[in-house]
C-alpha cells in the first residue's frame, strides 16, 4: 500500500494539482490531502486505516450518515435492475412526487447533475421568462463555477464586478452586478437606474463562504423589491435545503421564492441536483417551453432512489434529533476551545444554524467583506491538531461543518474523549 504522500504525488502527475475538486488540495493546511479508503457512519476511514469523526459528510450530502443501511438496500435493489435508462423511468416519478407533496410552494421540478448545473439552469429559466439578461448576486455567496456566478466584489457597488476565475469575457462578468450582503440603497437604486435585471440570486443562509446568517427582514426586503420589479427571486438552498427542515430555509422563515435550487441532501451523498418553481415558471423549459435544458444522465435511477429513500427518513422526529445531535456536539467543542491548553483557541467561536456549524475567531458576521483576513492562518493550527486526534474538518477555514443523524450520544462521547486525549 503506497502512503498517503505517494498517492499524492502520483495524483499530482495524472490531475491538475492532484485533486478533482480545489479544496480537497488541503491548499493552506501545510497538510498533505487524506485519501480515505471506506466510511460508515458518523466515521471516516483512511488509506492508513485510521479512523475519524467525520464532520465534512462528503460536504452536506450525507444528512444521515455515511452508508446508511436503509439507502443502501434500496441502492442495491435498484442497482441489480440496472443503473442508467437514457429515459422515462419510476424512480425520478417518485421522488419528485414526495418532494412536491412536502414543499409547499412549488409544484414542478426538474432534476439535473449537480448544484452548479441546477443554478445555471435556474438563471437561463429567469432570463427566459423575464426577457431580461441581468443578475443580482452577494459577494460571499457560491453558486456553483458558473461563469456569471464566478464574479466578486470590485467596490461593493453593482457594476464594478469582476471575473474571479481566468476563462471568464468581460461581457458576461458584465451581466452580474453585485453586492455586499445586507445591501439595500444600493440595491433599490440599481432598479432605478436599470430596468433589466432578470433576477436576484441569493442564499437565504450563505454557506459556503464561511456561515453568515442573513436577518430575515432583509430577505422580505429583497422579496419585495423583486415583486415590485418584475424579477424573479431565486433562492439557492443547495446547502440549506432539506437541512433546515424539508422546506429549507424558504418554508423556515415563510418566505416564497420564484425559483429555488437544491443539491446535496436531494441526492443523498449521490450526484443530484435540481430546480424548482411554480407551473407557469417551470412550463417555460424544454419541452413545453423555450427555456432548453438536457443531461444524458439526469434523473439518474441510482441517483433518485438514493434521494429518495435518504429523504423519506427525513421525518419531523429526525430533524428535532439531529438538532439535538448538533447543540451537543457544538456544547462539546466550545467547551474544549474555551479550556484546552490554557485557552489556546478560546478566541475561536462557534456560529451554528440547524446542523451546520462554523469556527469563526469572531461571534457575529453577516458579510463576507467582515470576515476576518486571518482566517486560514487562525484555523489552520486548530485543523492541524483535530485531524491529530482522528477529527476531521473541511479543509478550509471558510467551509462549514456538518452534522448527522450518525452523529449519536456515542459518537459525542467519543468526541469529548478524542479532544482531552494527549
Amino acid at each position: 500500500m503506497q502512503t498517503q504522500t505517494e498517492m499524492f504525488n502520483r495524483s499530482k502527475q495524472l490531475v491538475p494539482g492532484g485533486v478533482h475538486s480545489p479544496v480537497r488540495s488541503f491548499k493552506g493546511m501545510n497538510e498533505t490531502p487524506i485519501f480515505f479508503k471506506e466510511a460508515s457512519g458518523a466515521y471516516i476511514t483512511d488509506t492508513d486505516n485510521k479512523k475519524y469523526i467525520d464532520f465534512c459528510m462528503s460536504f452536506g450530502p450525507l444528512i444521515l450518515g455515511h452508508k446508511n443501511k436503509t439507502v443502501q438496500k434500496e441502492l442495491e435493489k435498484a442497482l441489480d435492475k440496472g443503473w442508467s435508462y437514457g429515459a422515462c423511468e419510476p424512480y425520478s416519478l417518485d421522488l419528485a412526487t414526495f418532494i412536491t407533496n412536502n414543499i409547499s410552494f412549488i409544484d414542478q421540478i426538474r432534476f439535473v447533475n449537480s448544484g452548479t448545473e441546477a443554478v445555471m439552469t435556474a438563471l437561463r429559466l429567469a432570463r427566459g421568462v423575464t426577457g431580461k439578461n441581468k443578475i443580482i448576486k452577494f459577494n460571499g455567496c457560491y453558486h456553483g463555477h458558473v461563469d456569471s456566478m464566478l464574479i466578486k466584489a470590485g467596490s461593493g457597488l453593482a457594476g464594478t464586478a469582476e471575473a474571479s476565475s481566468k476563462g471568464i469575457s468581460d461581457s458576461v462578468a458584465k451581466e452580474t452586478l453585485i453586492f455586499e450582503l445586507g445591501e439595500i440603497e444600493g440595491i433599490k437604486e440599481a432598479f432605478k437606474n436599470n430596468n433589466d435585471i432578470a433576477a436576484i440570486i441569493i442564499e437565504p443562509l450563505p454557506a459556503n463562504n464561511g456561515l453568515l446568517i442573513q436577518d430575515e427582514s432583509y430577505l422580505n426586503f429583497l422579496r419585495e423589491i423583486t415583486k415590485e420589479n418584475d424579477t424573479l427571486l431565486i433562492f439557492d438552498e443547495v446547502i440549506s435545503g432539506f437541512r433546515m427542515g424539508m422546506e429549507g430555509m424558504s418554508g423556515l422563515l415563510g418566505i416564497t421564492p420564484d425559483i429555488v435550487t437544491y443539491g446535496k441532501v436531494i441526492g443523498g451523498g449521490l450526484p443530484v441536483g435540481a430546480l424548482a418553481a411554480k407551473k407557469n415558471i417551470m412550463e417555460h423549459l424544454a419541452p413545453t417551453g423555450e427555456v432548453y435544458q438536457a443531461g444524458t444522465l439526469s434523473a439518474n435511477p441510482l441517483a433518485m432512489v438514493g434521494g429518495y429513500s435518504t429523504l423519506s427518513q427525513m421525518t419531523h422526529e429526525a430533524y428535532l434529533k439531529i438538532e439535538d445531535n448538533t447543540r451537543k456536539i457544538i456544547n462539546i467543542f466550545s467547551q474544549w476551545l474555551e479550556n484546552y491548553n490554557h485557552g489556546q483557541f478560546s478566541h475561536i467561536k462557534i456560529i451554528s444554524k440547524g446542523s451546520l456549524f462554523w469556527f469563526t475567531p469572531t461571534q457575529e458576521i453577516k458579510r463576507a467583506c467582515d470576515i476576518p483576513q486571518n482566517l486560514t492562518e487562525s484555523f489552520k493550527p486548530l485543523f492541524s491538531l483535530l485531524v491529530g486526534k482522528g477529527i476531521y474538518l473541511a479543509p478550509n477555514a471558510y467551509e462549514v461543518g456538518f452534522v448527522s443523524l450518525a452523529h449519536d450520544e456515542e459518537v459525542s462521547k467519543d468526541l469529548e474523549k478524542r479532544l482531552w486525549s494527549k
